[in-house]
């Protein structure tokens, strides 16, 4: 038995390891990137775009959306806007109080409702395609906010026929909101950083995130129109897209700003849905990537990229059998040179670092001080999900079919910023909670045999793992008790 948990721990590290390594790979790709060319002047041929805005109950910032995408400078007689809406609360009365006005200023723009949301958010995209006017189709959730120029910015890339879809960067209006919202900007900073430019510039795969991003409409029909068989319709899509021979480009100097999730429920939706979706996805995607005749590089990182979620799988397994190798460390001492080869992993660990340091110095003044405040803080963070993030991958591989739970909007910027009587806001213990109490307890618990047997080698594994399940658990107790209260 012993010597099946520490196989069992190896292999789950070993993975772990190989992941962190590929990422160190972005990194090298990105580091040694030159600058692309940029198209400074505006288009000649001004060409008509659709511009579609999926809602559903976003009565919290759909006047904020109204008002940023009927100031873009483009030219109204090529322009259309569609209200994809789905809303069965105010956000219906918010728009229709709206509508004619913005209609008397010659903006094209219309209220599209289905009569159910068969597809959720693919399907009223799907819906409003069959519809749309424009060549291209520009994409933002509610809680974005479209810069001014962004339609003239990005629109120039699209001269070359063979671009399918410009994605361009997420920043974040609420970053400062606490330190939630810190975690999250830490983690997609290097997304789209990193990770993206990496992609981009070593000619592999890279992905429309969902949003604030543009599409050539004869692309998403060549492939077959927007499938709502994943709960990562945008994944699903890219891939779709991209092994038909079609060409993404990314730009890193547009900035898209947008509202991050403020509450811990709200940021374990989205990840519930993103990662179960991804793992929805490999299961329609991945064999196609294998049997395509993209170059083996190429292949490699497209398989990678779709199975990077999985980390999340191996990194729960070696976090649970790490307690009992505390037991076997103190129990077999002969067995301390294979403990000591464990020390490998720490390659793992170094590489991951190296590729937040470059994502940091890309975003941070203070890049040595951010680093060292939040990068274990994020790791922390990082660690806790493990269970969550797990369980919906397992999900997503069973075909385990569930709707699309939204992310719910606030609408905040400031601390100060009103948001507490939030009517999205559905707290309540479950039994994913209790299970993460539990674990907070039983890394607590290997975490007290590191320091009764003298063995500190987990220690700051199992330090972090307390603290962020502990964090989890808290957080849902809190809650649940304001609700009660």
């Amino acid at each position: 038995m012993e010597w099946v948990i520490i196989m069992l721990y190896g292999f789950s590290m070993s993975i772990v390891c190989f992941f962190s390594l590929a990422q160190l790979n972005l990194t090298w790709h990105y580091v040694r990137k030159v600058d692309d060319p940029t198209f400074n002047n505006e288009p000649t041929n001004l060409p008509f775009v659709t511009l579609q805005l999926p809602l559903y109950n976003e009565k919290y910032v759909i006047g904020r959306l109204l008002d940023a995408v009927t100031s873009l400078d483009y030219p109204y007689t090529h322009l259309e806007v569609q209200l994809l809406d789905d809303s069965d609360d105010e956000t219906v009365d918010i728009i229709d109080a709206r509508i004619n006005q913005i209609k008397s200023k010659g903006i094209d723009i219309v209220h599209i409702r289905r009569k159910d949301r068969t597809g959720y958010k693919a399907g009223a995209l799907q819906h409003g395609l069959t519809l749309a006017k424009g060549e291209l189709i520009a994409v933002f959730d509610a809680d974005f906010i479209p810069e001014k120029s962004f339609l003239k910015t990005v629109i120039p890339y699209f001269k070359d026929k063979k671009i399918a879809m410009v994605q361009t960067r997420w920043t974040h209006l609420n970053e400062n909101f606490n330190l939630l919202t810190k975690m999250q900007a830490f983690g997609l900073n290097a997304h789209f950083t990193v990770e993206q430019t990496g992609r981009k510039k070593a000619k592999s795969f890279i992905n429309f995130n969902g949003t604030a991003g543009i599409w050539r409409k004869e692309s998403i029909l060549d492939v077959g129109g927007w499938h709502h068989d994943t709960l990562t319709e945008d994944l699903d899509l890219s891939y779709r897209a991209q092994l038909n021979g079609w060409e993404f480009e990314y730009l890193e100097a547009v900035e898209s700003p947008a509202e991050l999730p403020i509450t811990l429920q709200a940021v374990k939706t989205q990840q519930f849905r993103w990662n179960k979706g991804t793992a929805e996805t490999i299961r329609k995607s991945i064999g196609k990537v294998i049997q395509s005749n993209l170059a083996l590089n190429h292949k490699t990182r497209a398989i990678l990229q779709l199975l990077n979620s999985t980390v999340f799988l191996f990194i729960f397994m070696a976090a649970l059998l790490s307690v009992p190798l505390v037991f076997i460390k103190n129990e077999y001492p002969h067995l301390k040179t294979i403990f000591d080869l464990g020390s490998v992993f720490l390659v793992g660990f170094i590489a991951i670092g190296i590729f937040y340091w470059f994502a940091i110095q890309a975003s941070q003044k203070h890049p040595l001080k951010y680093f060292c405040i939040y990068f274990p803080l994020y790791l922390t963070f990082s660690l806790s999900l493990s269970l969550h993030n797990s369980l919906a991958l397992l999900e997503g591989f069973l075909n385990i079919k569930t709707g699309f739970v939204r992310t719910p909007k606030f609408g905040v910027r400031k601390h100060t910023d009103d948001w507490k009587d939030n009517s999205y806001i559905q707290n309540k213990i479950s039994l994913l909670n209790f299970m993460e109490g539990l674990c907070m307890l039983y890394f607590a618990w290997g975490l007290g045999l590191g320091v009764t047997f003298q063995h500190y080698g987990f220690l700051p594994f199992h330090a972090m793992l307390t603290l962020g399940f502990g964090y989890l658990f808290f957080d849902a107790i809190k809650n649940n008790f304001k609700n009660v209260v």
